[in-house]
């Protein structure tokens, strides 16, 4: 692993603790550079037999299935799919949203709608911009996830923008406002609150998910014990039936989809 792919906070914390401490230039930053980061093995070892496609109950697609998962993160399509694809991303990861803009369509309708391949999404949060986005999303029903995450990535651009015009004296109040308070604060100075009340989470929802520190501590734990069991060190990041591969881009997860016989 190069190391200009490697995740800001690397080197080994309670990522709760840095999350409540990091300041503005750390939220902001890249999650890498991806020009080092061509995979070197996708090429190389032999291809799985095809996986039959598997249809989706009458009159539904696979894509409209969503469930939440034991390990925190949310799934789309058929849940007994034989091939499992898992995303590790973060929502203020510039990476990640270039790779759901070149992957969402394809992704959907060519491998999840087959019924070959399941798509589980879990939040990888880098800071505090990142978890209060996560917090958000999470804070409709399931069916809406996909969505709301997909429109956060459409909108990354104009949310760093927003926490760099109000500064970093308003960004260090966030940080040092109690934790009920603190992804509130964050929220609106991103345009976060008004962002998702267009989206139908309505601020008084918004309030009552961002206040909620047990949520928070959840995100940050799950990042840690991710980080820990599939060494992840930046993000995206990709499993494929509980393997990590070695992938950044589109091209490169889907070659591997099709070598684990996603044809």
């Amino acid at each position: 692993m190069t190391k200009t792919r490697a995740f800001t906070a690397r080197r080994p914390m309670r990522l709760a603790l840095a999350i409540a401490a990091a300041p503005l230039v750390l939220a902001l930053a890249a999650c890498g550079d991806k020009a080092d980061d061509a995979a070197t093995a996708l090429g190389e070892g032999p291809s799985a037999a095809p996986v039959a496609a598997v249809a989706a109950p009458a009159g539904t697609r696979w894509s409209e299935k969503i469930v939440k998962t034991d390990a925190d993160g949310y799934l789309m399509g058929n849940p007994d799919a034989p091939i499992k694809l898992v995303e590790f991303a973060s929502l203020t990861c510039p990476h990640c949203a270039e790779f759901y803009e070149t992957a969402e369509k394809d992704l959907i309708e060519t491998y999840v709608d087959s019924g070959r391949v399941s798509f589980e999404f879990r939040n990888f949060v880098r800071d505090p911009i990142d978890i209060t986005a996560a917090m958000m999303t999470r804070c409709s029903a399931p069916e809406s996830f996909f969505a709301l995450t997909g429109q956060v990535f459409e909108n990354q651009a104009t949310m760093f923008q927003n926490v760099q015009a109000a500064g970093e004296p308003a960004y260090k109040a966030a940080m040092n406002a109690p934790m009920d308070k603190r992804f509130g604060q964050v929220a609106g100075m991103a345009g976060l609150t008004e962002f998702f009340a267009a989206r139908g989470v309505s601020k008084d929802q918004a309030a009552t998910c961002l206040a909620n520190s047990a949520e928070a501590e959840k995100l940050a734990k799950g990042t840690e014990t991710a980080s820990s069991e599939y060494e992840i060190t930046g993000t995206p990041t990709f499993l494929i039936n509980n393997t990590k591969i070695d992938a950044l881009s589109w091209p490169q997860v889907e070659a591997a989809l099709q070598r684990a016989g996603a044809r």
